[in-house]
């Protein structure tokens, strides 16, 4: 099951380093060798009840993205089913991303993770002081602006903390120009992107998003 591009942009919005609205692998889809190294693989557990009333909402917009001329009704997915979709195990996290949590309000969603940043840096050093805050485990929470409209969604990151601290815009961008641009090139601070499943737009809202087909 592939799951909407604008659901993968909301996990991966969870973690700093990986803002590359690719799809997240699923249960049923076995990795890419292009794919960036990703940490153990969960296995979805039972007893997710919103977890799997989100399954149906996904299967739904997948399904009706088949037809010629999709259903335009919306499809509104709850953060408390998205949360608990992630923890279910559904997902298989980015490498370094060892749990995500996330809040939506007026196109403006929070995440909150817990990153160990020597795993996404896989070995490489660095005497750069701008990368002193990108080692270790931290919990690290992102601001960002998220929208989608005519088939395109917009991420605009506004700022980063780990463990409390805002990080530097230079920093963050060094950071990102480093050790993730190199794989994936169109990630930054602001990313554009195309959506999948012919979805048209998707609203932020209170602890919701809305996803309309077309």
């Amino acid at each position: 099951m592939k799951i909407s591009r604008i659901f993968a942009t909301l996990l991966l919005l969870g973690c700093i380093a990986f803002i590359i609205m690719q799809q997240p692998q699923t249960k049923d889809t076995p990795p890419s060798s292009a794919s960036a190294p990703a940490s153990s693989a969960p296995q979805p557990s039972s007893g997710h009840r919103l977890a799997e009333g989100l399954q149906r909402k996904l299967d739904h917009i997948e399904k009706n993205a088949q037809l010629p001329q999709p259903d335009p009704a919306p499809t509104v997915m709850t953060e408390e089913e998205i949360n608990d979709y992630i923890a279910s195990g559904h997902i298989t996290l980015p490498q370094g991303v060892k749990k995500v949590t996330l809040q939506g309000q007026s196109g403006v969603i929070t995440a909150f993770a817990n990153i160990d940043f020597d795993e996404i840096r896989a070995g490489q050093h660095s005497s750069n002081p701008f990368l002193a805050l990108f080692s270790g485990q931290h919990d690290v929470r992102v601001e960002a602006n998220a929208d989608a409209s005519d088939g395109e969604g917009h991420v605009h990151v506004r700022n980063v903390s780990i463990d409390n601290f805002v990080v530097p815009r230079g920093a963050l961008e060094f950071f990102v120009s480093k050790y993730i641009a190199p794989k994936y090139p169109n990630v930054g601070i602001d990313s554009q992107f195309k959506l999948r499943d012919k979805v048209d737009t998707a609203t932020v809202g209170y602890h919701k998003l809305t996803v309309t087909q077309r």
